[in-house]
């Protein structure tokens, strides 16, 4: 009985922290702790507090994978693959070295774009390896095998999956848990969900998919920016029927702790190698969009996805040479000036306001280009999930113009997410 009463005060004292955290520790919000039990329970959170190894450095954010109470009788006696990369961490430690470390039998490690230890340039082919440490086998999920296959699954009985989104629908890491969830679903294998928070989860906005544009960098009818966690969006997947021919997958999320979608939420290690920090992070739903143009979002540079270019851009304010570099090996405009933009320092898009995409940074560099009729190519349509985008921006409209198009199904789609969400939302 005293176990058991323990337990529920420490579960209410990381409300209490999570709620104090929030307030800001400010005197006028203290008020509330004058009275003595009041203080005597701050007492045991800040006890608490001390001694739990699993809260990350957000201080009032525990992931998924840190909350191995839950998942590790899971996974014992059983045979095990990790789909995970550099993102998978566990208190500073890998989540496979973690794991071996606990006595799980860890049969395989599959890994997406940018490779296990995420240092591959965008679109490079992976290839398969062993890793160095664990003598454990690792199959790519990028290039010519992005799904697992029946051998590559031969004796798993669950898939543990562990990798950093960052909310963007052409950020590909959803398209591989995508295909991950159809081959478990299809083998019989339960497919676990460690859930971590989304850096950019507290927006919404992009036009939705139409189903003629889906590829590897968009899959299903979801705005661009979706607003859910990786966890969250697993729950849709499955729950919408969208892994086809009738397939449905034995799906177990392990939610976050004191994460909501109002959080801003620092990742603690690079996604990958070209979103280097938060700056990158919250541009990238903007920024990307120009992968399917001629300009240069600063790949090969110590600011990739914070400043953008091109040898031929009018109107600059500034200047930058890619260079040949891991994790970009071969950039566009390499060892070329590219006359630009740099946005590592700018006021122009506050970093914790719901400001959503900057439609207007694309549309402004369309008009200082000089040859317009160059500035496109077919992956664009594959990026905005439609060929009604390019359509706008040439025929001059304006960014507000241009959303005003998406609402409707925007709405519709907010109804279809709020059926999935872990969270408290932000709105």
């Amino acid at each position: 009985m005293l176990i058991t009463s323990i337990l529920r005060i420490y579960n209410k004292s990381l409300t209490l922290a999570s709620n104090l955290i929030e307030l800001g520790m400010h005197s006028k919000n203290i008020q509330i702790l004058k009275n003595k039990s009041a203080i005597g329970l701050l007492m045991i959170v800040v006890f608490f507090a001390a001694n739990i190894s699993h809260v990350d450095a957000q201080g009032s954010i525990t992931v998924g994978a840190a909350r191995m109470e839950i998942y590790i009788p899971l996974l014992k006696n059983k045979h095990v693959a990790i789909v995970g990369n550099q993102t998978s961490m566990v208190n500073g430690q890998h989540l496979l070295d973690t794991l071996i470390g606990l006595g799980i039998q860890i049969n395989k490690v599959f890994c997406p774009e940018h490779g296990f230890r995420g240092i591959g340039s965008a679109g490079e082919k992976i290839a398969d390896d062993v890793d160095a440490k664990t003598g454990v086998a690792i199959k790519s999920l990028y290039g010519n095998n992005k799904k697992p296959s029946a051998t590559d699954l031969a004796g798993i009985e669950i898939v543990l999956f562990d990798l950093q989104d960052v909310g963007a629908r052409f950020y590909t890491y959803i398209s591989t848990m995508h295909y991950v969830m159809q081959a478990c679903a299809a083998q019989h294998i339960t497919i676990v969900i460690l859930d971590r928070p989304n850096p950019n989860g507290y927006y919404i906005d992009g036009p939705v998919l139409q189903d003629s544009f889906a590829s590897f960098v968009g899959m299903h009818k979801v705005p661009v920016v979706y607003g859910m966690t990786i966890g969250e969006y697993a729950k849709m997947i499955k729950g919408e029927s969208w892994l086809g021919n009738g397939l449905s997958c034995d799906l177990i999320v392990i939610p976050c702790l004191g994460y909501t979608h109002k959080s801003r939420y620092v990742l603690p290690v690079n996604p990958s190698p070209n979103l280097p920090n938060q700056r990158a992070i919250f541009l990238y739903p903007t920024l990307c969009f120009f992968e399917g143009t001629v300009i240069s979002v600063g790949r090969g540079t110590n600011k990739p996805f914070q400043q953008y270019g091109h040898p031929l851009l009018l109107n600059s304010e500034t200047s930058f040479v890619p260079k040949s570099m891991l994790g970009a090996t071969n950039p566009p405009f390499v060892n070329e000036v590219c006359f630009g933009f740099d946005l590592s320092n700018s006021n122009d898009i506050p970093d914790t306001l719901n400001t959503g995409i900057q439609l207007n940074i694309i549309i402004d560099a369309y008009k200082n280009f000089p040859k317009k009729d160059e500035f496109f190519n077919s992956f664009y349509k594959r990026l905005a999930g439609n060929d009604l985008l390019e359509l706008q921006i040439k025929k001059g409209m304006s960014a507000a113009a241009i959303k005003a198009t998406w609402q409707n199904d925007l709405n519709n789609f907010k109804l279809l997410r709020k059926k999935y969400l872990l969270y408290e939302d932000f709105e």
